[in-house]
């Protein structure tokens, strides 16, 4: 049979040639910063870039007085500590920093204080800390939450036991530290370790560990006056535990991790669509991670980054230390690093984009000392795609063509030279490997010529 269609050099798409050394994944992982005990050790929290550019964070141990820091690091990986919590001022700072309106950071220790059920403090870039407020069980526990400022500028978070009831509270806080109670939790849904999510509806979305229909913990939405209803109780196969904050999507959807459950126990992510419907993106199983504790944050790809706590690859010794993953929206999972110890271990945190368009983030354990690390994933160029080969088989067409795992692709085509206007061939392809295919049946058409496009 004569070959009817050809491959046609154009700007989106090179010629025929032998292929090139691409990187499989498209990333470097880089560590920035080893804790040593000293300088803070085991951060469980993720960073924030402030407005000078520098990132912000704290660590759980560590320090002066070895009950956690909050800390400072330059974008080349500089650290400086800014306080060293001393018992009575916080301890134990397991949560991230916020950055107000007034680019003062606040953030919540999950012990010490007066009666040492923790802390929420602010504390200036130079590292004046103040005490806002000392937790004593009944205004709520143990905060874990990293806290969200609201559209009206009050702080929104949550404490893991307390309240009335003493399975954790919401409250509401002033920048000067005048703390109202909006919820106390109970049986329908309680515990929660993760902060808030302030929806496009103004509303404040969360999660809880515990309780629910099926005591796996549930998803609930609240006003700004503490008026709560829950819309998914968690129940094992389709999740359990959630320990992570929501992240909503460009299509007004909110995605989130569970710490358990899905169909193999080691943990989910899921999306919870506009109409209340829970839908499982990925059950993960050891292999591509395990018990994924963080928040996932949107990228400018489109896509969204998170970490789990062990899983992926072996390390040398035979053990997992965790992953960084990236996931399309529509639940393509692409395992991008598998930490090994000496790169860092444990990552109980989720990943912030820097201005520069890298991913930072922290392990709790591993590095130069085993005390945890702040690393950098950085994106590697987006290299067009090369047509490599064109081979007919019976009645198809065979294009492979070089890719970038996670990326996305569209195959177009003409008929002639003279169209203005290319038509999809197919539709948006998520590369899995570095060498992808596409089969076109051979039919009566005379030609035609094809162009790929590397989609944003």
């Amino acid at each position: 049979m004569k070959l009817t269609k050809f491959v046609l050099v154009t700007g989106c798409a090179l010629a025929m040639l032998p292929a090139a050394s691409r990187a499989q994944s498209g990333f470097t992982l880089t560590t920035l910063a080893s804790f040593n005990g000293t300088n803070g050790g085991n951060p469980q929290a993720e960073l924030i870039q402030g407005t000078d550019g520098n990132f912000y964070g704290t660590t759980a141990y560590g320090g002066t007085n070895g009950y956690g820091t909050v800390f400072q690091m330059t974008q080349s990986g500089t650290l400086t500590s800014l306080v060293s919590f001393g018992g009575t001022n916080g301890a134990n700072p397991f949560a991230g920093l916020v950055q107000g309106n007034e680019n003062l950071l606040y953030g919540t220790t999950f012990y010490g204080g007066t009666s040492n059920n923790g802390t929420v403090f602010r504390v200036t870039t130079n590292g004046l800390l103040t005490t806002l407020v000392f937790c004593n069980g009944a205004s709520g526990a143990w905060p874990q939450c990293r806290l969200v400022q609201g559209n009206e500028g009050y702080f929104y978070g949550t404490t893991a036991i307390g309240g009335a009831n003493g399975t954790g509270t919401a409250f509401q806080m002033t920048t000067n530290g005048a703390l109202t109670n909006l919820v106390s939790f109970d049986s329908r849904g309680y515990s929660p370790y993760a902060g808030l999510v302030q929806g496009n509806d103004q509303n404040f979305y969360g999660t809880t560990v515990q309780g629910g229909t099926n005591g796996f913990g549930t998803i609930f939405r609240m006003t700004s006056s503490g008026g709560l209803t829950n819309l998914v109780s968690f129940n094992g196969p389709n999740g359990a535990n959630p320990y992570a904050a929501l992240v909503q999507g460009p299509d007004g959807g909110f995605y989130g991790t569970t710490f358990h459950g899905g169909t193999n126990g080691y943990g989910t992510v899921f999306k919870l669509t506009t109409n209340g419907t829970l839908n499982t993106l990925v059950s993960f199983n050891d292999t591509n991670g395990a018990y994924p504790q963080a928040l996932l944050v949107r990228a400018a790809d489109g896509s969204l980054y998170g970490t789990t706590v062990i899983g992926g690859a072996t390390n040398q010794s035979g053990f997992t230390c965790g992953t960084i993953f990236k996931l399309t929206t529509n639940g393509t999972l692409t395992t991008v690093v598998s930490f090994n110890g000496t790169n860092g271990a444990y990552p109980q945190a989720g990943l912030v984009q820097g201005a520069d368009g890298s991913f930072y983030g922290t392990t709790e354990a591993g590095g130069a000392s085993g005390n945890g690390t702040v690393f950098k994933l950085g994106v590697a160029s987006r290299p067009p795609p090369v047509f490599q080969s064109v081979a007919q088989m019976t009645g198809t067409l065979s294009l492979t063509w070089s890719a970038v795992s996670g990326l996305m692709y569209q195959m177009q085509y003409r008929t002639n030279l003279g169209q203005a206007n290319w038509s999809n061939f197919g539709t948006v392809v998520t590369a899995t490997n570095d060498t992808m295919t596409t089969l076109d049946a051979i039919g009566p058409i005379p030609q035609r010529i094809y162009r790929l496009v590397l989609l944003p």
